[in-house]
C-alpha cells in the first residue's frame, strides 16, 4: 500500500504547481502568461503548420482550455489564426512579429528554468525518471 505522504500523485501535483509558479514568475515582465510563454516556445521550435489539436497534445489539455489559451494570445497580439487553402475549417496558428521579438527571451527563460530543474540530477537519473513519468502518463491514458 502507497503511504499518503509519499504519494506519487501528490509530488507530481507539487512540482506541477511548483513550476507553474516559476513560469508565471518569468512572464509577469511580460505581456502574456506562463502558459503563453510555454506555448510560444512550442511554436518556435516548430517545422510545419501548427493547429489547436498540436497545442492540446503537445500540453494534454482538453480543446475548450486550448480554446481560451489560443484566443488570449491572439487579443494579446501574438498569433495569428489563418485558414488553411486545403480544408477550411483547419485554422494554422502563425506567430506574430510581436511574438517573435520575445523569441530570445522565451527561449533563454524555459532554458534557464530546465536548467535550475535539473541541476544536480545525472544524464542516468533523468533518464529513469522520463521512463517513469511516461509509464504514469500511459497508465493515466484515456
Amino acid at each position: 500500500m502507497t503511504s499518503l505522504t509519499r504519494s506519487a500523485a501528490r509530488y507530481v501535483s507539487k512540482l506541477s504547481n511548483k513550476l507553474r509558479r516559476r513560469l508565471d514568475m518569468l512572464s509577469s515582465r511580460k505581456e502574456f502568461s506562463g502558459s503563453q510563454g510555454r506555448t510560444l516556445h512550442f511554436l518556435l521550435a516548430q517545422t510545419q503548420d501548427v493547429f489547436q489539436k498540436d497545442i492540446e497534445e503537445e500540453y494534454s489539455i482538453r480543446p475548450s482550455t486550448a480554446t481560451e489559451l489560443l484566443k488570449q494570445m491572439e487579443k494579446n497580439g501574438l498569433i495569428l489564426r489563418e485558414t488553411v487553402p486545403y480544408d477550411n475549417r483547419l485554422k494554422r496558428i502563425v506567430l506574430t512579429e510581436k511574438a517573435l521579438q520575445y523569441r530570445q527571451q522565451v527561449v533563454e527563460d524555459l532554458t534557464d528554468l530546465e536548467e535550475t530543474l535539473t541541476r544536480g540530477i545525472s544524464e542516468e537519473d533523468l533518464d529513469i525518471f522520463f521512463g517513469v513519468i511516461e509509464k504514469m502518463m500511459d497508465n493515466l491514458a484515456d
